[in-house]
């Protein structure tokens, strides 16, 4: 029986390394030693490469009737299509309406392909990268949906193209990786021993890149000028939400392993694709970006204390 030193020493050693990697990023930006040009290229790296040559490898290595959850699948779609339409009905209520959209965006779409993944690799090794990475198939089609509607409903300029916004979907790097390793990992295919190595040494790249991006994009003036709603939805996104779905997934039966990725998902902080999304639809990218920001300093705080309450309490 751990005591609960033991189980909070537990959880600073799966949670600090993710994100003492942030906090490296934040601090190389501030020396100067990375800058705009550099976080562009790595993202674009970690996005169109890497990544999804991380997430293939995984679930090539997947037991598939372990990672493969259905119910699991289910689960979390209804509760972020809950999640979004509770954010919303109360943006309805005490935002703005021009600022409804980035509001709502920023307080329900979390940054799964990164943080989520990383810190259910860090948890749960192996399971936590196939059946994270199958998840993360559906997040982003679920996200990539119901943040265009909501966006665009509030930017009367703008016209929703359902044509593109499905195309951009089914072109998306990750949700090609796991469509093309389902049927690998399922008929057992094996590559050459040196592929493999080559493979993963590619894909190491990936999460300690990746992490060291986020943290350089983390704009601490941008904060301390304006923040407004930003706070609002960022409580929303790390603290409400979470414990919420949460809650509802323990309640309907999920425990364990099945859980505790489900909250690592629904806690992860706000994706920076969001903003990109934001601006380039001519909301207000100030606030998106504070959102990110905010929810990204928080997450080392809020993640931390939820894995240690579920493991505490024996429920992960």
């Amino acid at each position: 029986m751990y005591t609960v030193i033991e189980i909070f020493l537990q959880t600073l050693a799966t949670t600090l390394p993710v994100f003492a990697m942030v906090f490296i990023g934040l601090g190389l930006r501030k020396l100067g030693w990375i800058d705009a040009a550099f976080v562009n290229t790595a993202s674009a790296l970690v996005f169109k490469a890497t990544l999804p040559t991380l997430i293939f490898l995984s679930i090539l290595r997947a037991d598939l009737d372990t990672a493969f959850n259905p119910k699991l699948l289910a689960f979390f779609a209804l509760a972020t299509a809950g999640s979004f339409a509770m954010v919303w009905a109360w943006a309805v209520w005490r935002v703005s309406r021009s600022d409804r959209g980035v509001y709502v965006q920023g307080a329900f779409r979390g940054n799964c392909g990164i943080v989520g993944l990383a810190l259910a690799a860090s948890l749960y090794g192996d399971y936590g990268l196939s059946a994270g990475g199958i998840l993360l198939g559906l997040v982003i089609i679920c996200y990539n949906i119901l943040s265009v509607v909501v966006l665009l409903t509030y930017q009367s300029d703008q016209k929703l193209r359902w044509g593109k916004i499905l195309v951009d979907i089914a072109r998306n790097p990750l949700i090609l990786s796991v469509l093309v390793s389902v049927p690998f990992a399922w008929w057992e295919v094996s590559f050459p021993e040196w592929v493999m190595t080559s493979g993963d040494y590619f894909a190491s790249l990936t999460l300690p890149l990746a992490l060291l991006c986020i943290g350089a994009t983390v704009s601490l003036s941008s904060i301390r000028k304006e923040s407004g709603p930003a706070m609002g939805a960022s409580i929303f996104k790390m603290v409400t939400l979470p414990a919420l779905c949460t809650l509802a997934a323990w309640a309907v039966g999920f425990e364990g392993r099945e859980l505790g990725l489900m909250f690592l998902y629904f806690a992860s902080p706000t994706a920076a694709a969001s903003f990109v999304m934001v601006k380039a639809l001519g909301g207000n990218a100030r606030m998106a970006a504070n959102i990110v920001a905010i929810t990204t300093l928080l997450a080392s705080v809020t993640v931390t204390l939820g894995v240690f309450v579920l493991q505490s309490a024996g429920l992960i």
